[in-house]
């Protein structure tokens, strides 16, 4: 028998889809976050065929991932200038530029790694303000007390797409090889800009900020961050996930090749098993609904990003590694989510582009710093070396942050539970 919880649970999530520009932000999403994984795997694979270096590996994850860091505080300073409906629709037409090249270059011939290096660091910078207005834009779509919700289910979507997306390149890759991939972004991108047309205005616009300084803009949000008694442990949470446990999913290419010997189908059904971990993990917080417990699921998923790292490590048995890619997909989704959900509840509107865009920086620009050393550092101690340590450091961090964590209840949740 339901109880009244689970009864309230599951309204919350039947609630969100009543509100049009959240559903057609949703439908457009799918296709372009589902090709967008096809072409993660094909580039990821093809600079392992043209190199065979984990170095190039960790070079090319950075440039997809390096432009973020350094653009997405100013992002976020943009946005919080701007509707962030504009936002999302300018970047998306970018980006289905950027596939659209991809496929002509391929075509012709004129991919070679250093091309592909361009045009991931093109790519890299159109996220940057991308992630920024898509953050900006989601909690604008329905009502405040469905804003943890409304982000799980988001985060629902994507983390879907990072199974359904890599298993279909699987298929793709052998019949029409990574160029095939490179299509389907650019038709997904295509779908999604056109769909974001579709959207009106949301309602919660008149809190844009005004400031002509870009960088005080940006200076404001570091200090809201840096003294917030919630938010900055769990940034700290988020940052030693980011360096040590996220650029797994860029070396994913040299476990496949080198210590499972799978190929380009083992780099895509590892890709997908992190992809359905990471998926359970943000029905899970979507159905839970509320910022209630959300702290202590941050705590959870940080031990558990760690322990998943060191048994990924401890086998070269490609259905036991797929178990701990899957426990690692579930651990790092249930930390970000979380912190995305409790961030995204407690931030005022006007400063919600330029707080959420630290949180890019975090989550999607310091993989970048793990992935260049980690591929440096493979190639001298090796990649099970390498990420043992990389899971020891996360165990160890989230002991040093435990004794804060009755205070970020209390700042983050205490006053916000639905």
């Amino acid at each position: 028998m339901n109880s009244p919880q689970n009864n309230q649970h599951s309204s919350r999530v039947r609630a969100v889809w009543r509100h049009r520009n959240y559903t057609v932000f949703m439908v457009g999403l799918a296709p372009a976050a589902v090709s967008s994984w096809m072409q993660r795997v094909g580039i990821g694979w093809l600079a392992w065929e043209l190199t065979h270096s984990t170095v190039w590996l960790g070079v090319i994850a950075a440039a997809d991932l390096v432009p973020i860091l350094i653009l997405s505080p100013f992002a976020g300073a943009v946005t919080d200038r701007m509707s962030a409906l504009t936002m999302v629709r300018i970047t998306q037409w970018l980006q289905f530029v950027q596939a659209a090249l991809l496929v002509g270059l391929m075509a012709v011939g004129l991919l070679t790694i250093e091309v592909l290096l361009v045009m991931t660091l093109l790519l890299g910078a159109v996220h940057a303000y991308s992630t920024a207005g898509r953050h900006a834009l989601v909690p604008l779509t329905v009502p405040r007390e469905l804003v943890p919700t409304a982000i799980s289910l988001d985060s629902a979507s994507f983390q879907a797409s990072r199974f359904v997306g890599p298993a279909i390149a699987a298929l793709t890759i052998p019949f029409w090889g990574v160029l095939g991939t490179f299509v389907a972004h650019a038709i997904g991108t295509f779908i999604f800009a056109s769909m974001m047309h579709m959207m009106t205005q949301p309602e919660r616009v008149g809190t844009h900020h005004r400031s002509r300084n870009l960088l005080r803009d940006v200076g404001e949000s570091i200090t809201y961050v840096r003294t917030h008694a919630g938010i900055w442990p769990l940034m700290i949470m988020l940052t030693v996930a980011s360096v040590f446990v996220r650029p797994l999913q860029d070396m994913l290419p040299a476990f496949s090749g080198q210590i499972y010997g799978a190929g380009a189908s083992g780099l895509a059904w590892l890709t997908s098993a992190m992809g359905v971990g990471a998926m359970v993990s943000a029905l899970w917080i979507a159905i839970h609904g509320r910022t209630s417990g959300l702290t202590n699921m941050c705590f959870i998923g940080g031990a558990l990003s760690g322990l998943s790292l060191v048994g990924l490590v401890s086998t070269t048995t490609l259905w036991i590694g797929l178990s701990f890619a899957a426990l690692s997909g579930y651990a790092l989704n249930t930390l970000s989510t979380s912190v995305q959900a409790l961030v995204q509840s407690a931030v005022d509107d006007s400063l919600r582009g330029r707080v959420m865009s630290l949180y890019t920086l975090i989550f999607r620009g310091l993989p970048a710093v793990g992935a260049l050393g980690f591929g440096v550092m493979a190639e001298f101690v090796g990649l099970r070396w390498t990420f043992a340590a990389a899971g020891v450091a996360c165990l160890v961090a989230g002991l040093l942050v435990a004794p804060k964590r009755r205070t970020m209840i209390n700042a983050l949740e205490t006053k916000r539970t639905h």
